[in-house]
């Protein structure tokens, strides 16, 4: 048999990725550095009057599936991209850096994670994008990854 997924595990993963995606897609910053950054386990100041944050440590985080999906995003962000053009409603460099980061976090689990069903990318971004984003982000990220879901996925 396989190995058994915990899905808060991954969700914790996915709760740092998309902060390791934003900030590089920001600073434009070393990947490995950022990425070291996170598994410190070093807080942002806003962050240490946070109980209740993950931590970016098994057993509550699957750190090679924050691996996975943060180097992933960095090394394929142009493939990415153009994959989602044809869903937005904006051009790409309009979107805000956070929905950006989403969506690319998304696709890539989309396109590249094909052990991660479809109606569960939708349903982690959109849980992100309220965390993360923009009051109405996740209206958006919803409308462009149900575009998308059945042209990559073929709804499987």
């Amino acid at each position: 048999m396989g190995v058994t997924v915990k899905p808060a595990a991954r969700r914790n993963a996915r709760h740092f990725a998309i902060q390791a995606i934003y900030s590089w897609q920001i600073t434009k910053g070393n990947v490995a550095d950022i990425e070291q950054y996170f598994l410190s386990g070093d807080k942002f100041e806003e962050e240490e009057h946070q109980a209740d944050a993950p931590e970016l440590a098994a057993p509550h985080t699957d750190v090679a599936y924050f691996r996975d999906l943060f180097t992933g995003v960095v090394l394929n962000h142009q493939e990415l991209d153009s994959k989602m053009r044809p869903y937005l409603s904006r051009p790409l460099q309009d979107l805000d850096q956070m929905e950006l980061a989403l969506l690319r976090l998304a696709m890539y689990e989309m396109t590249k994670r094909d052990d991660v069903p479809y109606k569960v990318v939708i349903n982690e971004a959109i849980e992100l994008a309220k965390a993360f984003g923009a009051e109405d982000s996740h209206k958006f990220v919803n409308g462009v990854l149900d575009k998308a879901a059945p042209t990559l996925r073929n709804k499987k």
